[in-house]
């Protein structure tokens, strides 16, 4: 058995007279899936480097994950992070944001977190996500009237920016309340706060204004509350459910930055598996396999979550013979669990939309599972076959070699996804 002990400016796990090698991230992302196959090599908690020279563990295997994500003794309160209370990880880190989201669900255990999770599950029930199905068609179809319109010549076009995006951000607008036009700064703000290169200087900034944004958007709703999710969180509040606003307005940003962000993620990389792999893109058309099964296939395989942070050991946890030390903190590397030979088979690294089901934890487990994964399911749902019933003869527009993953460590995401409609 190994332990690592946390040691030095910015630092986790130690490989230092462990024989464990820490593996650095790649910040800009350029071979996921190898990076990938190396931490599940590395064993199902492998001590891994972040961006900034931070170090911390990665549970890299399905059957560890799902253990660890319902293991009491991880929280995800950043005062039980030994290094970043002794002042090692700064606040201008670049994922401070994603460490430290402000009090939400993301950063609550027992009773606050459920608290917090009943009020947005309440707004989430499966009847009401279904009832969501007629204007999530509405928007899908009115984006591709204007994808058509929009091709060049060759009939080329950007599909994720034209389509993927649009689509989940104009569903989690409508649910939460949120003004359109708002929508082109939140990217912009969003690429910086996700991204693993963004300057330093430029961290709290960008977290300031994503909390200003939000503020506002609760103030605004508390002198005209509508039809949305913000408004009901509003109104439990004046009901009696203790909701504080600093409360509301995280959970309202945390609602956003999940609700789309992983929905943009399963749309593009359900397309580039199909397009891809055409024959089995050929089993769904045909109806010899569901696009259901599709979806569940691209979430496995291609999960829209690479890794997330960050949870803190408030005791010494052990895990396959290594011991991660009171005080360490713990990524869940969720592109690496998707393809655990252990679990999904010896083919794991294959698609395959005909596999024999097997449960994956690409939105999570237990009682911190995505409670937004429903709506991504059905916004994919409704988006992928209207797309390739709209244009059955969609192809990509470049080599897929040339397809290039933008540089965020917790995101699964593609620079843009051209492809040929005709």
């Amino acid at each position: 058995m190994t332990s690592c002990p946390v040691t030095g400016t910015g630092s986790g796990p130690d490989s230092e007279g462990t024989g464990d090698e820490v593996i650095v991230l790649d910040p800009l992302v350029r071979d996921l899936a190898g990076e990938g196959a190396r931490l599940r090599a590395a064993g199902p908690l492998a001590p891994v480097e972040l961006p900034g020279g931070v170090r911390v563990w990665a549970v890299t295997r399905h059957a560890e994950a799902r253990r660890l994500l319902t293991d009491s003794r991880l929280v995800k309160n950043i005062d039980h992070w030994a290094a970043y209370q002794r002042g090692e990880i700064p606040k201008t880190w670049p994922l401070i944001g994603l460490a430290d989201p402000g009090p939400s669900m993301l950063t609550f255990d027992g009773p606050e977190h459920r608290r917090l999770r009943t009020l947005t599950a309440q707004a989430l029930t499966p009847r009401r996500v279904a009832a969501m199905r007629p204007r999530i068609e509405e928007i899908t179809h009115e984006l591709l009237d204007e994808l058509a319109a929009s091709a060049d010549a060759a009939g080329r076009v950007d599909l994720k920016s034209a389509f993927a995006y649009p689509l989940p951000m104009a569903v989690i607008g409508d649910l939460l309340g949120i003004d359109t036009t708002q929508i082109p700064r939140l990217r912009t703000l969003y690429d910086g706060f996700f991204s693993s290169v963004t300057p330093a200087e430029e961290v709290p900034a960008i977290i300031a204004e994503l909390g200003a944004l939000f503020s506002a958007v609760v103030a605004q709703k508390k002198q005209a509350p509508g039809d949305d999710l913000t408004s009901a969180l509003l109104a439990a509040a004046e009901e009696g459910d203790s909701l504080s606003d600093e409360e509301i307005v995280a959970t309202v940003q945390v609602l956003i930055t999940a609700g789309h962000e992983t929905t943009i993620s399963l749309i593009v990389s359900a397309v580039r598996a199909l397009l891809t792999h055409p024959e089995q893109l050929a089993l769904v058309r045909s109806g010899e396999v569901s696009w259901e099964a599709a979806i569940e296939e691209t979430l496995r395989w291609d999960a829209p979550t690479t890794h997330v942070l960050i949870r803190f050991a408030t005791e010494d946890v052990e895990v396959g013979g290594t011991v991660m030390k009171r005080g360490d903190a713990v990524i869940i590397a969720y592109g690496a669990i998707g393809r655990d030979e252990r679990h999904h088979g010896a083919d794991a690294e294959r698609f395959d939309v005909t596999r024999t089901p097997t449960r994956h934890l690409s939105f999570g487990h237990g009682p911190h599972v995505c409670p937004g994964a429903p709506l991504s399911r059905l916004e994919a749902l409704v988006a992928l076959p209207a797309l390739f019933d709209r244009f059955p003869e969609l192809d990509l527009a470049v080599d897929p070699a040339e397809l290039r993953n933008k540089p965020a460590i917790t995101q699964n995401e593609l620079y843009e996804l051209p492809v040929r409609l005709h």
